[in-house]
């Protein structure tokens, strides 16, 4: 799998041995419920979730250069792993960041270079992000990498937590991702 840089983070696959950090930010009851997943239980919980979902393709730990830490996760969602399911050459954008790295603009710079990646090595003609609709820092991500708000749906499934939500879907195309100035 690629490996992305920008000015402050590394972009890499996830390694079994991430587990522990991995485990530092997921356990936290404020990152993962809001984001549609249960706060992990343990190290070897976090194992399992690098094994069965942090490995897919095009999702990768977002690590602090300086400390080589992982400190959150960005991701695409392909066909019908979706929140819906997702046309040929779409993708869905996922994202999170450990509580203590909050309002640093980590995930807006991780998000555009996996945007870049999208469009420019990929070939893909259309993002999707999908956020809980009171999801506020997860919205401003949105607007900051260029998506534009489309629509808002009721009764979402959110099969891992079980329960349906309010959710708020944003579109960024390939043609409005090239008229935005690089930051």
């Amino acid at each position: 799998m690629t490996r992305l840089e920008t000015e402050r983070l590394l972009l890499r696959p996830w390694k079994e041995a991430d587990a522990e950090a991995l485990f530092r930010y997921a356990q936290d009851p404020a990152i993962g419920p809001i984001a549609g997943w249960p706060p992990h239980t343990s190290v070897e919980n976090s194992r399992e979730i690098i094994r069965a979902v942090l490995s897919a393709p095009e999702t990768y730990a977002v690590v602090l250069k300086g400390s080589g830490e992982p400190i959150g996760s960005v991701g695409l969602l392909f066909g019908a792993a979706g929140t819906r399911p997702l046309a040929v050459g779409e993708a869905e954008l996922g994202y999170w960041v450990g509580k203590p790295h909050w309002g640093r603009g980590y995930i807006p710079e991780a998000s555009r270079a996996l945007i870049r990646r999208a469009f420019a090595d990929l070939g893909l003609q259309a993002l999707w992000c999908v956020c809980d609709n009171a999801n506020a820092q997860s919205k401003r991500v949105m607007e900051k990498c260029g998506f534009i708000f489309h629509h808002r749906e009721e009764n979402v499934p959110c099969e891992l937590m079980g329960d349906v939500r309010a959710a708020s879907f944003s579109r960024l195309t390939k043609e409005h991702w090239s008229e935005l100035p690089r930051p």
